[in-house]
């Protein structure tokens, strides 16, 4: 098999951004999320993913309600610390989730952290019945109410 690539001697196109590639976070207000205590910064949305990125802020003693992942979860803790019983990471660690994940993480002393959540999130009552889910136009609509979208180019389906 011949790489078409490999005989096409034109370089390769600069891609024009239709919108700025850097912004600084830090002028974004914190979003009241979906839990009492926590509060997030929307940095991008991946429509066809069905991915969002986002700053998660928790204040001290916050105990997350049962959840689960529908995709994988990646975060990079930033100050303070989560987990899950005895498995806990401080500022500086990379925790991994895995699609499928069921959990109840908590955070004594309140933790902020950089994640990449890969899927809706499913919370759950205590009774196990559904008490809402976390998806993309959850994450934008909530970020448009507090006026911290505007760098957020939402992708046609």
């Amino acid at each position: 098999m011949v790489n078409s690539q490999a005989n096409d001697q034109r370089p390769p196109q600069v891609t024009r951004h239709t919108r700025p590639v850097f912004f600084d976070p830090s002028k974004l207000p914190w979003t009241k999320w979906v839990m009492p205590g926590t509060y997030f910064k929307l940095l991008n949305l991946n429509d066809i993913q069905g991915s969002f990125t986002m700053l998660l802020k928790v204040d001290p003693g916050m105990d997350t309600p049962i959840h689960k992942h529908t995709g994988g979860v990646e975060a990079y803790v930033l100050d303070g610390e989560f987990g899950y019983d005895d498995d806990r990471g401080g500022a500086g660690c990379y925790a991994y989730e895995a699609a499928g994940s069921v959990h109840r993480p908590d955070s004594p002393g309140g933790t902020l952290m950089f994640a990449i959540v890969y899927g809706p999130i499913v919370g759950y009552n205590e009774d196990g019945s559904i008490a809402g889910v976390v998806d993309n136009d959850l994450m934008y609509e909530l970020a448009v109410a507090n006026r911290a979208a505007d760098h957020i180019e939402r992708t046609p389906l």
